[in-house]
């Protein structure tokens, strides 16, 4: 069954209605037993110290010496009783004769409740008892004589009724005052979840949630280094690949930027404001391309900034692989201007007549290109490798340069680990030398030779060119080294192609005397499994 989603208003509202809810009952629940506990302990006090000072009063004492006491206590205990708010003051002799009583015709009748054997011995104290009037609380003293013997005893009263009611209106006025509060918490808590949705823009708990996860998703599948940091300079966010552009392992948040990155760079975007884009920055022996936004609030202030960065080797890697794919490409399109050319002869042979020598045409092409064929289409299997075969043959035909296949030469399909990127990079960049080192020569000439006999696939191609001197051969793979001349750019298809032969955990053998020509032999692990 699937769950029901509740929206962040209402659970927030149906906390503090519950949470209020059963705080106002606790509250109102313990206040009411301090207060009905208090109440009567207040009014039991209050009786017995009543009680207390009627029986100290002297004209009480000397009353009980007259024949009518009654007419002398009654008057007074009935004064005191209207003045405290008392429920009743009975005054009795040690029979427990009422000599005073509310009601005037309970005088003279004995006092009920049965709780006056302790006063008689001496004793003060508070009781509970039903009396003529009902139950009430009771403040009970013992009357002495000036011989100090006891004669009779006070008893001061309040109705449990009357204490229950009082107690029942100071409860009233908490559940007002508690009624109130609840609605001033519903209507904090409503006003509390509106800004929270205004600060969640309007997104639930669960669509957070699920943006988070997607947000960490992407942020940590992307391939460039992403850094988050705030206006003190805090890094917030570094996302994995970025750690490892900067060696750094472990957790970085929180800890300052300065020392992990080019932090002048960060603070300077801070403080002009103003985005930069590709920025090129050497860092621990490494060229990155830094990306720089800053980061605003609602206002318009700048918190802090986010840069983004890339080895800038891989930039270039990639960027010399398109430029390999376009070499591939015009290399196919030398194939068909030559051969656009040699139609072009053919139809005007034909035009004139010529056939038999027209003939003769075709049939050197076909024994040329069956022989070429032969050893492409029948010994070398991969077509990948036929593809870049069969430009650079036509490219050769174009620069009039012998370009010979080794008859020997025998390849199966190449393992999935070899793309057509990879052979681009390293076939096509070492052919493509061998024909600019025989360019100028009397007859010019390379031969290639392929086997994957063994657990390695070989290529070897060999030039008839001036050869390379040995202590050149060393700075054949470094970037940016040509021993040629000429406004092109140069240095770099060999140092490309010795890195694409080490990603395949293969290596590059020269071999190379000056004006004996040079062999550069490629090996290729069958299995990639160093990488």
């Amino acid at each position: 069954m699937k769950a029901v989603k509740v929206s962040l208003q209402i659970k927030i509202l149906g906390l503090v209605l519950l949470f209020g809810f059963f705080l106002i009952v606790l509250l109102t629940g313990y206040f009411s037993y301090k207060e009905s506990n208090q109440i009567e302990e207040n009014r039991g006090r209050l009786a017995l110290e009543l009680a207390k000072s009627i029986s100290f009063m002297p004209s009480v004492i000397e009353a009980f010496d007259t024949d009518d006491p009654a007419k002398t206590i009654q008057p007074l205990a009935e004064k005191i009783r209207k003045s405290t708010g008392a429920e009743f003051i009975v005054v009795g002799n040690r029979q427990g004769i009422r000599y005073s009583h509310p009601v005037p015709s309970e005088i003279g009748k004995k006092m009920k409740g049965g709780d006056n054997k302790r006063a008689l011995q001496g004793k003060y104290y508070v009781s509970r008892a039903k009396g003529s009037l009902g139950p009430s609380l009771r403040g009970k003293a013992p009357i002495y004589n000036k011989q100090g013997e006891i004669i009779g005893l006070v008893s001061v009263g309040f109705l449990l009724e009357d204490i229950n009611e009082q107690i029942t209106n100071n409860l009233q006025k908490v559940l007002v005052v508690s009624f109130l509060a609840l609605i001033v918490s519903i209507i904090g808590s409503f006003m509390l979840s509106r800004n929270i949705r205004k600060d969640t823009m309007g997104l639930e708990p669960y669509e957070i949630a699920a943006l988070y996860k997607e947000k960490n998703a992407v942020y940590h599948s992307v391939k460039e280094g992403i850094l988050a940091i705030k206006k003190d300079g805090r890094i917030t966010n570094m996302n994995q690949p970025a750690k490892r552009l900067l060696n750094i392992e472990g957790s970085v948040r929180n800890m300052k930027v300065d020392g992990l990155f080019p932090s002048d760079y960060l603070y300077e975007v801070m403080q002009h404001g103003s985005p930069e884009p590709d920025k090129e920055m050497y860092w621990k022996g490494q060229t990155v391309i830094v990306n720089c936004t800053p980061l605003r609030n609602e206002s318009g202030e700048i918190t802090g900034v986010v840069a983004s960065f890339r080895d800038k080797t891989e930039i270039e890697q990639m960027v010399n692989t398109l430029s390999e794919v376009k070499q591939y490409s015009d290399d196919l399109r030398s194939q068909t201007h030559e051969y656009t050319n040699k139609l072009y002869v053919l139809y005007g042979l034909l035009q004139l007549g010529e056939y038999e020598e027209a003939i003769d045409m075709i049939k050197n092409e076909t024994t040329l290109l069956q022989l070429q064929h032969s050893v492409v289409f029948r010994q070398i299997q991969d077509t990948k490798v036929q593809a870049i075969l069969l430009g650079k043959l036509a490219k050769a035909s174009e620069k009039k340069i012998q370009f010979e296949i080794a008859p020997d030469s025998t390849l199966e399909v190449l393992p999935q680990h070899i793309k057509l990127s990879n052979l681009i990079v390293i076939l096509g960049n070492i052919i493509d030398n061998a024909f600019d080192a025989v360019s100028g020569m009397e007859s010019p000439a390379v031969k290639l030779f392929v086997t994957d006999i063994g657990s390695d696939i070989i290529f070897e191609v060999e030039d008839n060119g001036t050869g390379i001197g040995e202590k050149e051969i060393p700075q054949l793979f470094n970037r940016g080294y040509t021993s040629k001349t000429g406004s092109k750019p140069r240095g770099y298809g060999l140092a490309n192609a010795d890195e694409a032969v080490k990603e395949l955990n293969g290596i590059i053998e020269v071999h190379s005397q000056p004006e004996n020509g040079t062999v550069f032999t490629v090996y290729l692990p069958k299995n990639n499994q160093g990488s």
